[in-house]
């Protein structure tokens, strides 16, 4: 089971101060991944807890890229519909190449009405403009002489590195059918097995039907504040299920109140033999 940790984009934690200091800690305790969120307009009566200011998410993977080493750089999630096809995907390559390979993506289809309302996108077509970036990105990263073509023009998808996985966020049963068309795995904004048991092994049946292996499934939740083995038992029933990764999210303020907030998880990952 892959760990990851979930950093602020948000309000004035997000510094590049804290920033760094949260990322190379999490890399020195012994996480698997850093994971961002994505907000680009936040509208003023919508502002209580970041005053309506959050960082980039494209940018601050990039620039972890530079002040980590072996982490993984996840987008937990990117919302595809608010983005250009062939900028994001010169955007995703470049971060892919530049870190060493250590981009996971995680992608959603987004649900802020003020958000498309301010980039004069329409919402309900979300689903369909998410579906047509997925296609797109595959065609670049999978293309084997390097040439794409983008509204009629044959061009070459340089830097060409290795995909990253495409996780797919979201609820069933919509995120389980994008998974299957366009994913390696799926991204669920939950940690109950009990919620997950019943998706999950949909997911894996409809996977080897398609001849796609086994899905990865990384699941967003927070571990248990009270012994490290109430966070085992936690992994161990979700591994059980099909669950190959967790994030671990937190909220803080601080480099001070990271460390503190993301003890329980990294006192669990020694107790896995996972740690420092």
């Amino acid at each position: 089971m892959k760990i990851g940790v979930t950093l602020r984009l948000m309000g004035d934690s997000a510094t590049r101060a804290t920033l760094e200091a949260c990322a190379q800690h999490a890399e020195r305790v012994g996480f698997d991944g850093l994971w961002l969120p994505d907000h680009i307009a936040i509208p003023p009566d919508d502002a209580e807890g970041s005053n309506g200011r959050y960082l980039d998410i494209l940018a601050s993977l990039a620039w972890l890229a530079g002040r980590t080493e072996r982490i993984a750089l996840g987008a937990g999630v990117l919302v595809l519909p608010y983005r250009p096809t062939l900028p994001t995907a010169k955007w995703l390559a470049t971060i892919q190449a530049l870190s060493g390979d250590r981009l996971q993506l995680g992608v959603g289809v987004g649900w802020m009405d003020a958000e498309f309302r301010a980039l004069g996108i329409e919402r309900r077509h979300r689903g369909r403009d998410s579906d047509a970036l997925l296609e797109f990105l595959h065609a670049c990263f999978d293309a084997e002489d390097d040439v794409v073509e983008s509204n009629g023009q044959p061009f070459l998808f340089r830097p060409h590195p290795k995909r990253p996985p495409f996780l797919i966020g979201g609820a069933p049963p919509h995120a389980i059918e994008r998974t299957v068309r366009f994913g390696d795995g799926w991204l669920p904004m939950s940690s109950d097995p009990g919620q997950l048991a019943a998706p999950i092994r949909e997911l894996r049946e409809r996977f080897q039907g398609a001849g796609k292996g086994t899905p990865e499934v990384v699941v967003m939740g927070a571990i248990p504040t009270g012994s490290p083995a109430e966070g085992v038992d936690l992994i161990g029933a979700l591994q059980e299920i099909g669950v190959t990764g967790f994030i671990h999210g937190t909220r803080y303020a601080t480099f001070d109140e990271f460390a503190a907030r993301v003890e329980p998880a990294s006192a669990m990952l020694d107790t896995l033999g996972r740690g420092t």
